[in-house]
């Protein structure tokens, strides 16, 4: 997947929940782009960690911080 797919992609799937505002900042799809490889079910993984790394500190917009911190996370397991 291309950066604009997997841009396109996230945000689908976050309006299927009901989004549709910003939730993940640029550098962090960048990171995510670049971490993922292309793989759908990696870039998946990535942002659910990365969501949940930011809702751990009180962010409202994931970022590159809460980028790296989900990457540990993913590499770790």
């Amino acid at each position: 997947m291309t950066y604009e797919e997997k841009r396109s992609y996230v945000a689908h799937n976050l309006s299927i929940c009901g989004r549709t505002d910003t939730l993940f900042s640029d550098g962090a799809l960048g990171l995510i782009h670049q971490s993922a490889r292309g793989l759908p079910r990696s870039v998946n993984n990535y942002c659910r960690q990365s969501l949940i790394a930011t809702y751990a500190v009180d962010g409202t917009i994931v970022d590159e911080k809460s980028v790296k911190k989900a990457i540990v996370e993913q590499e770790s397991e």
